[in-house]
C-alpha cells in the first residue's frame, strides 16, 4: 500500500510517498481500507518531534480517517468487514490502510460522504466536550473562540450557537467572512496585540464565560484576561502558537479563573465511555440538523506534504482531507 512517511523529524516538505506492507490486526484491532484521511495541526507537530505522541521512526503521519472495515483481529465484536467507519489513530492515517484498536472505532452516520467523516470526530469530538462538559456553557453565557478559522473553531461556533451563547471569534483578517458565515456574533483580528481588551469591550468590561483557546503563545495570557473573574472558564484544547507558561502567582493574584486542560486522544484512551457518549450526544444533534458539518477540501494523498505545509503557514480554513 502507499503511504506518506516520515522518516526523520522535519518540516512538511520532506515527507515522502512509498510502498509499505499492509497492516495486520492484532486482539481487538481494526485494518481500515482509508477513504479519506483529515489533515489536523498536531500532525505538523508530530513529524516535527513537538507533540506529545513520539512515534519510531518512520512513521506514517494522521490522526483521523474514514473508510471500510478490511480485517477485524480477535475480540472485535463490534465491526465486520465491510462497515463505514471513522477512526481517530494518533498518526498512521495518511496511508492507504491503517489499522487502530476498535475503540477508537465509529460507525459513519448515514448520508455522510467519507471526506466530512474523516474530518468530523476530531473537530466536532473536542469542541463538544471541551464546552458542553468542561467549560460546562450554557445557554446566554457569552464564548471566545480562539483561532476560530480552523476546524475545530468552526465546529466550536457552531455548538456554542447552537447552547444559546453569544459567540465572539478571532481570526486574522482575511478569514472573517468565513467565521462570521459560520455563526459568529462578533469577530476580532487575531493579529492585534490587544486582543483581551477588545473582548473586554464587546463585553462592557465584563470578561466571556468560556474561552475555548488553541492558540497558544502570546495569545494564552490574552485568553486568561477575557475570561470572567472568578466564574470564568478556559478551555486549553492546543498550542499552535507555541507554549506558554502560567504560575500559580498568577492564579491566586492576576488571572483568578478556571483553567481546564483537554485532549481527545488522552480522553479516548483513559476513558472511552465518555468519548462514546460525546459520540452519541453529537449524533442526535446531526440528526436533529442542529450540527451540519461542512465538506473538507480534498487534497491527493500524494499531496499530503503540501496540505501539511499550507495548514502549517495558517493559509488555509477550514478542515482538509487527503483522499488516497
Amino acid at each position: 500500500m502507499r503511504a506518506v512517511l516520515c522518516k526523520s523529524f522535519s518540516p512538511p516538505e520532506t515527507l515522502v510517498i512509498e510502498d509499505v506492507p499492509s497492516p495486520v490486526p492484532g486482539p481487538g484491532q481494526v485494518v481500515i481500507s482509508v477513504k479519506a484521511a483529515s489533515v489536523n495541526f498536531p500532525d505538523t507537530l508530530i513529524i516535527q518531534n513537538k507533540y506529545q505522541y513520539k512515534p519510531p521512526l518512520p512513521f506514517s503521519p494522521g490522526s483521523e480517517c474514514a473508510g471500510i472495515v478490511k480485517a477485524v483481529g480477535d475480540g472485535v465484536t463490534r465491526f465486520k468487514p465491510g462497515d463505514r467507519v471513522m477512526a481517530v489513530t494518533t498518526y498512521g492515517s495518511f496511508a492507504e490502510e491503517v489499522v487502530t484498536d476498535q475503540s477508537r472505532v465509529l460507525s459513519i452516520p448515514a448520508g455522510m460522504d467519507f471526506p466530512t467523516a474523516a474530518a468530523f470526530t476530531l473537530t466536532y469530538g473536542t469542541s463538544a466536550h471541551a464546552l458542553v462538559d468542561r467549560g460546562e456553557l450554557k445557554g446566554g453565557e457569552m464564548l471566545l473562540v480562539l483561532g476560530a478559522s480552523g476546524g475545530v473553531g468552526l465546529a466550536a461556533i457552531e455548538i456554542g450557537k447552537a447552547l444559546g451563547a453569544t459567540v465572539i471569534a478571532s481570526a486574522s483578517p482575511g478569514k472573517h467572512e468565513t467565521v462570521s458565515a459560520s455563526g459568529a456574533d462578533h469577530v476580532v483580528d487575531a493579529r492585534r496585540a490587544d486582543i483581551a481588551a477588545e473582548v473586554l469591550r464587546l463585553t462592557d468590561g465584563a470578561g466571556v464565560d468560556v474561552v475555548l483557546e488553541s492558540a497558544g503563545g502570546a495569545t494564552f495570557a490574552a485568553s486568561l484576561a477575557a475570561a470572567k473573574r472568578v466564574t470564568g472558564r478556559v478551555v486549553v484544547v492546543g498550542l499552535a502558537g507555541g507554549e506558554a507558561p502560567i504560575t500559580n502567582w498568577d492564579l491566586v493574584y492576576r488571572h483568578q479563573v478556571h483553567v481546564i486542560g483537554f485532549n481527545l486522544g488522552v480522553l479516548i484512551a483513559a476513558a472511552p465511555q465518555i468519548f462514546g457518549a460525546v459520540m452519541v450526544e453529537l449524533s442526535a444533534l446531526l440528526a436533529a440538523g442542529v450540527v451540519a458539518p461542512g465538506r473538507p477540501t480534498v487534497y491527493d494523498l500524494a499531496d499530503g506534504p503540501k496540505a501539511l505545509a499550507e495548514l502549517e503557514s495558517r493559509s488555509t480554513v477550514g478542515k482538509l482531507a487527503l483522499v488516497p
